[in-house]
């Protein structure tokens, strides 16, 4: 990693995999992710993230990626990451009219940005350049970028907008919770173990989690669980029992069950779409939405239905 006066960029290259570290910084982050599966997670927001994944993410939102499996086995996760100051983009917006669609979409990344597929491929080999570019490049790559980004009718908002206020602190107790989640998705979890681990009552740590997820603890395990289980399926030779069991699920109806209940699709359907040839992988993002309620509502108080 180099500090720049404008730009500051990382290359990681992980060959244990992209690790869960829910943080947020005062700069914007753009993220390219290469031969890597997993979640993503931005403000509210919980997704899937697959190779060649592209996101924008603003001043002090919280976020992480966690990766579950390689595309390629024999390479590591890779994450080129550009990071550059809110002062900097502000200035550039106010002295170059012709930059003013990236304005809109810097005040966009304050929710976090997801890209279109076609744009994320325009702009892969320009960010891809950008570690071993010299300073004055990295300049002229990142507006490269950012111009062609800003183009993108397709680009989605992530998160919710309250995320962004200037509220939303990092809250430690919800820290230790998400990381303990992450860690142990595939074993029995109960939400008083959790609250305990806040140092909260229940009810507290239902608040804090809803608040901060828009999701109770109990739905925000199952997506673990169900993406590691989609991470699994594109990767893995096992079967459909093998993979429930990694993630966590004794009863293959359950597993059934929650695994429908958030793709819209049986674990069967699913790897037989991603391995169909020519087939273009679904974005099911808005679908998670649509069924936080139901969810919530299908879900055990107490623990997690394995």
């Amino acid at each position: 990693m180099e500090d720049l006066t404008s730009i500051t960029v990382l290359n990681r290259r992980l060959p244990q995999g992209i690790p869960f570290e829910w943080h947020h910084h005062p700069e914007y982050e753009l993220t390219l992710t290469l031969n890597s599966r997993g979640q993503r997670l931005v403000g509210d927001h919980v997704g899937e993230y697959e190779d060649g994944d592209v996101v924008l993410v603003g001043p002090n939102l919280p976020h992480t990626w966690c990766s579950a499996s390689c595309v390629d086995p024999q390479q590591p996760h890779v994450a080129i990451v550009a990071w550059f100051a809110d002062a900097w983009a502000s200035e550039l917006v106010a002295l170059m009219p012709e930059f003013s669609r990236v304005g809109a979409m810097l005040k966009e990344a304050r929710r976090g940005v997801h890209f279109s597929r076609a744009a994320s491929a325009e702009v892969r080999p320009l960010i891809e350049s950008l570690p071993a570019a010299s300073s004055d490049m990295r300049l002229v790559l990142l507006l490269q970028v950012l111009r062609r980004l800003a183009n993108d009718e397709e680009r989605a908002v992530l998160s919710d907008p309250m995320m962004a206020a200037a509220r939303v602190v990092e809250d430690l107790r919800l820290r230790k919770v998400l990381e303990h989640l992450n860690g142990n998705f595939d074993k029995p979890i109960d939400v008083p173990k959790l609250a305990e681990i806040a140092c909260v009552s229940p009810s507290a740590l239902h608040r804090i989690f809803q608040r901060h997820t828009k999701l109770t603890p109990i739905a925000y395990v199952m997506r673990l669980r169900i993406g590691r289980a989609c991470a699994l399926l594109m990767n893995n030779s096992s079967n459909i029992a093998g993979v429930a069991q990694q993630v966590g699920y004794r009863s293959m109806a359950n597993f059934n069950r929650q695994f429908r209940l958030i793709k819209g699709i049986t674990p069967k359907e699913f790897r037989a779409l991603y391995r169909r040839p020519g087939t273009v992988p679904v974005n099911l993002d808005e679908f998670f939405h649509t069924h936080d309620a139901q969810l919530a509502r299908s879900a055990p108080i107490g623990s997690v239905g394995s």
